[in-house]
């Protein structure tokens, strides 16, 4: 049975995640690897709003691998970025 606040961060995500195409799209920016970064972050945020003061439930202790596998995920995507950039031969 889901929790109020479990609810209330699913929803909160999934508004961040929705409102981030939105903009990329109406922006002409929609790309997989900018929506990832824009959906990551909407985590991150909603997470660290959304945190309790005195007890952290089960299913938020969770959350951390999720985050940290977003993190290895945003990682590769800013390693592709920086070798696009840099002039072939550097490495």
């Amino acid at each position: 049975m889901t929790t109020r606040r479990r609810q209330r961060y699913v929803h909160a995500t999934l508004a961040w995640t929705l409102a981030s195409a939105l903009a990329l799209s109406l922006l002409g920016a929609l790309e997989y690897e900018l929506f990832f970064v824009c959906s990551l972050i909407g985590v991150l945020v909603v997470t660290e709003l959304t945190a309790a003061i005195n007890v952290t439930p089960t299913w938020r202790k969770r959350l951390r691998w999720l985050i940290g596998l977003g993190l290895v995920v945003f990682a590769y995507i800013v390693i592709r970025r920086i070798l696009a950039i840099l002039p072939p031969g550097v490495f």
